[in-house]
């Protein structure tokens, strides 16, 4: 059975236990998920080591299988016993739940709670940017930053921008009023780090006719759900609610530039808090491109691009785009740019948030993104994209590519500049 945090038996380990057990022997029994990600053949290995009884699994060979999920909800894709079915499953949620009852009952640690919080890390990275951006490519400093945080000393890691988007947004002149309006969900990310792309959806939207809102928001919660950390996340979750609500009210979509944020504001904001208000901003919200794509549909879409030369583009479809089953709108966005042509690849890149940074997962990471790294290496494409700035991250560190996302293509492509 699915529970949510909201009925009192999601925090009884004796019933999380049997439930893992049900679980566990579903999966071990189907094992199409062996090659998806570290957790699944660990699970495996560990039920053959117990002669098939998965009663017999101990605490930290279950505790080993939590945590080398890194939640990037595939295996929750390709199950064929999700809801609805008699066998309910959903592996990602459980071992979330059982990561959340070891947290309230132990505490979170260290590591997780320096990293959980983004948008204090970001704040404070983006206030002394200059000094952090050395820093964080200094590696006495970054031998000390694997000892006290935790981070991989060799991963590498985003700069953060002098200008926050928030800050750009609201201080930028001339912004385009409309009664066509949508409301952007810009993402931590953009916020702290990726701030271009903030600023090429906007230039986007608007070009489209859409007046853009920015209402008062916080990290999506995904985070802390990471770490454990239920309440935490449930907290950033109602305040976005809170935020967003007038917007919802009138009508207005919401749009997330990053797909970890969409996944969460469509899948888990109702679910973690179980708040109508979560519940109608879920309903509300859909992906950038995604939106776009429904644009195009309609005729809507404005196609008044500039001269591009031919242009190859190698497409990596993040996992939690695959998650939201909304068909490949990034790809097919890019694809209408003249002169253009798109090459997929379907290949996770095994980050999900802070796992790939930790440096007990980092070099787990990097062997399971080796796909990725492949695919990317052998393409003829002389431009990479992805929507996930995390796997915008990881294709960097393996190829020494940097990607672009989709709508940072777009924008170019509207006024003429070099895709």
């Amino acid at each position: 059975m699915i529970r949510n945090p909201g009925d009192p038996l999601y925090w009884d380990e004796t019933d999380l236990r049997k439930e893992r057990d049900r679980a566990n022997d579903i999966c071990h029994q189907c094992r199409m998920c062996f090659n998806l990600c570290p957790s699944f053949p660990a699970l495996f290995n560990h039920v053959d080591d117990h002669d098939g009884d998965v009663h017999r699994l101990t605490a930290a060979e279950l505790t080993e299988v939590t945590d080398l999920c890194f939640q990037c909800k595939i295996c929750y894709v390709k199950c064929p016993y999700t809801p609805p079915h008699q066998w309910d499953m959903d592996v990602p949620r459980l071992l979330l739940r059982e990561k959340a009852v070891r947290v309230k009952r132990d505490g979170v640690n260290a590591q997780d709670r320096r990293l959980s919080n983004t948008d204090r890390v970001g704040r404070m990275g983006c206030n002394m940017a200059p000094l952090a951006n050395l820093a964080n490519r200094n590696a006495l400093f970054r031998k000390i930053m694997s000892w006290t945080v935790g981070i991989h000393e060799d991963r590498n890691l985003p700069d953060f921008a002098e200008e926050t988007f928030e800050h750009w947004f609201h201080n930028r002149p001339q912004p385009l009023r409309s009664s066509r309006k949508v409301a952007l969900f810009y993402t931590c990310s953009v916020n702290y780090q990726n701030v271009n792309q903030g600023k090429a959806a906007v230039t986007v939207l608007e070009k489209n006719g859409f007046e853009v809102l920015v209402p008062e928001q916080v990290c999506c919660g995904m985070p802390y759900l990471d770490s454990g950390e239920i309440q935490k996340a449930a907290d950033n979750m109602r305040k976005n609610a809170a935020g967003f609500q007038q917007a919802v009210s009138l009508d207005i979509p919401v749009l997330s530039i990053g797909p970890t944020c969409g996944y969460v504001l469509k899948n888990d904001v109702s679910f973690f808090t179980q708040d109508p208000a979560a519940e109608a901003m879920s309903k509300k919200t859909k992906d950038l491109c995604e939106f776009l794509m429904e644009l195009k549909s309609r005729g809507e879409l404005n196609t008044d691009f500039q001269f591009t030369p031919p242009t190859q583009i190698a497409y990596q479809i993040p996992c939690h785009l695959r998650a939201q089953n909304l068909g490949y709108k990034s790809m097919d966005l890019l694809r209408t740019i003249p002169n253009t042509s798109v090459q997929l690849i379907e290949q996770c890149s095994a980050m999900d948030g802070s796992w790939g940074m930790k440096k007990q997962f980092y070099q787990i990471s990097l062997k399971v993104a080796g796909k990725l790294f492949r695919e990317v290496n052998e393409s003829s494409a002389g431009l990479i994209c992805t929507d996930c700035p995390l796997s915008a991250l990881q294709i960097e560190q393996g190829t020494g590519r940097r990607p672009l996302h989709p709508i940072e293509v777009v924008q170019r492509a509207y006024v003429g500049a070099a895709i």
